[in-house]
C-alpha cells in the first residue's frame, strides 16, 4: 500500500512494548508484570483524543499494567494476549467501519509488521527492528518508551494544521 497523508490518519493504532515502553519487562516476585511508561505519551495520547483521534491497543502481551493504563487514558479499542495481530486489525476496522488508509500504526518489531503492511500510515520508533524501519512512513526521533508516541501525535497534529491550536489551548488554561 502507497503511505496515506498524515493528515487523513483519524485512527492512531499502537503496540506496547518497545512503543509505549521501552520493551523491558519486569515481573515481580508474585509473577505480576510491572511497565513503565513514559507520561508524555499519555499526554499526547490525551491530546490525539481531544483533538477528534482514536486510539487502538493491538499487543501480544495481557496483564494488569496494560489494562489500567490503556482505561486510565481512554483508549478506545484495547487487544491484549494477541497471538496474529492482522487478523485482529482487520476485524476492528470493519467492526469500525474504518479503511486502512485512515489508520497509523506505530510499532517496533517483527509481530507488528502485519498491520503495518496493511494500515494507511506505518510509523517505527527510532530503535525499532531494521524490518520495521524499513517499510516505515515516518520514524520516530526517540525511542520507544522514552516519548515516541508523543512525537507521532504531533507529527499527525502538525500535518493536520491543528498543532499551533492545541498548545495555544494550553497556553489559555488558568
Amino acid at each position: 500500500m502507497t503511505p496515506s497523508k498524515p493528515e487523513n490518519i483519524s485512527l492512531l493504532c499502537l503496540d506496547v512494548d518497545g512503543v509505549l515502553t521501552d520493551g523491558s519487562i519486569q515481573v515481580a516476585p508474585d509473577g505480576e508484570e510491572l511497565k513503565r511508561f513514559y507520561v508524555r505519551d499519555g499526554i499526547g495520547i490525551r491530546v490525539w483524543k481531544r483533538w477528534g483521534g482514536k486510539v487502538a491497543i493491538i499487543t501480544g502481551r495481557d496483564g494488569r499494567a496494560i489494562r489500567h493504563r490503556a482505561a486510565e487514558l481512554g483508549v478506545d479499542h484495547l487487544h491484549c494476549g494477541v497471538k496474529r495481530k492482522g487478523p485482529v486489525f482487520e476485524a476492528m476496522l470493519s467492526a469500525m467501519g474504518i479503511g486502512p488508509e485512515n489508520v497509523a500504526m506505530v510499532g517496533d518489531d517483527l509481530p507488528d509488521l502485519p498491520i503495518l503492511a496493511r494500515c494507511g500510515y506505518p510509523i517505527a520508533v527510532q530503535d525499532a527492528a531494521d524490518e520495521v524501519r524499513e517499510g516505515a512512513a515516518f520514524i520516530t526521533q526517540a525511542p520507544g518508551g522514552h516519548g515516541a508516541v508523543r512525537e507521532v501525535v504531533e507529527h499527525l497534529l502538525r500535518a493536520k494544521n491543528l498543532w499551533t491550536e492545541v498548545v495555544e489551548s494550553y497556553r489559555d488554561l488558568e
